[in-house]
């Protein structure tokens, strides 16, 4: 499994170590106060229950970057979501690392965590015990750029791509989908300074990225490229998707149900206005301090909420998983050898639970309070 040590914008905010979300410290969830009232939005008996469930960890992907998957559980926790649920929620600031963070949950050191549905699969498929609960969308992040004199993705045989340590398969599957000669491309790892692409710096023609980091800093900077999706050549993916450790899922299946209700009706309050969504980025600029970039985290945040607007996983509610969309991403790793024969689709499935977050709607609305 790869690391996504990614969203080079935001170096500035890991202040915390690995070392430290590992050992349990480093939690910034006391940084502001929070509203809600504790058991004010759930009955007396589940209340009970969630209590019973005890201390519950929410490790971010990356740092409290304002991505979905992050934002929202900040939110949730700030805005009193989870208090009104009586969940005792901790959050705890990931590294980038995906294979680090699939491993705290399986030991469980992590009872929550943003896990994109191929990353479940790979875990899986590597004996790392985690369970895929929710995704926002069969849309995913991964993106490649070029500048505005590729026209098409042909154009780039034989030339040099830049990748941040791996080409994501997502991005290699549109590109081979696209009839680009995959074993004549260059293939050279990059930093983190997407201006390299407009440079052209060592005869750079295109480079990975994701859609809501540096083709935002690159316009902002002035510099216009391309941007090449893998959702628009159908190719699989996942945004914002959840796992969670099966124990803990498995003795306090309400518990998970209320983790999503609450950060699900925090989603809808931090994408309801830009008012809202100053506030929310506020509550993560206050967990990471002076260094925040709250104008690029408020764009990473419309901009990934844009993209779950425009690819609703199909025939589900926010936050509802895709089996098709399961079923077309073990293909795809297939494709390119990178978990075994034996991971079949039908196995890949039961590594997926849909009923916390069909558990948490009626007739398609979210229910807030909770049962």
């Amino acid at each position: 499994m790869q690391s996504r040590l990614a969203r080079s914008g935001l170096a500035a905010l890991a202040a915390v170590t690995l070392t430290a979300v590992a050992a349990g410290c480093g939690s910034g969830s006391d940084a502001t106060t929070s509203k809600g009232s504790e058991g004010s939005a759930i009955s007396a008996d589940r209340c009970a229950e969630n209590k019973a469930a005890g201390k519950i960890t929410y490790l971010s992907g990356y740092q409290y970057q304002s991505s979905a998957s992050i934002l929202e559980y900040i939110a949730a926790s700030k805005l009193g979501y989870f208090k009104d649920l009586c969940l005792d929620v901790t959050l705890k600031p990931g590294t980038g690392d995906t294979s680090q963070n699939t491993k705290l949950l399986a030991s469980g050191q992590a009872t929550v965590s943003p896990v994109a549905e191929q990353d479940v699969i790979q875990a899986r498929a590597n004996g790392i015990d985690i369970t895929g609960v929710s995704s926002y969308s069969d849309a995913g992040l991964d993106i490649l750029m070029t500048n505005k004199d590729i026209t098409a993705l042909t154009q780039l045989d034989g030339r040099t791509v830049g990748h941040k340590g791996y080409v994501p398969a997502s991005v290699r599957a549109m590109l081979v989908k696209a009839g680009v000669k995959w074993d004549s491309l260059k293939l050279v790892k990059e930093g983190y300074d997407p201006s390299v692409l407009p440079r052209k710096q060592g005869g750079l023609e295109a480079l990975t990225g994701f859609v809501s980091n540096e083709p935002n800093q690159l316009k902002a900077a002035g510099h216009a490229v391309t941007v090449w999706k893998p959702v628009d050549y159908d190719v699989p993916s996942s945004l914002g998707a959840m796992a969670v450790n099966p124990a803990f899922a498995k003795a306090h299946p309400h518990a998970v149900e209320d983790i999503l209700r609450a950060a699900l009706h925090a989603y809808d309050y931090c994408a309801a206005s830009t008012a809202h969504t100053t506030e929310c980025v506020g509550y993560a600029a206050g967990l990471s301090g002076p260094t925040y970039d709250k104008k690029l985290n408020a764009t990473i945040w419309k901009t990934e909420t844009q993209v779950v607007k425009d690819n609703p996983t199909p025939g589900q509610p926010l936050g509802g998983l895709d089996p098709k969309n399961v079923t077309a991403l073990v293909a795809m790793l297939h494709q390119f050898a990178i978990v075994p024969a034996d991971v079949t689709a039908d196995k890949a499935a039961t590594w997926f639970d849909t009923s916390y977050v069909k558990n948490v709607y009626t007739g398609g609305k979210l229910v807030w309070p909770a049962p």
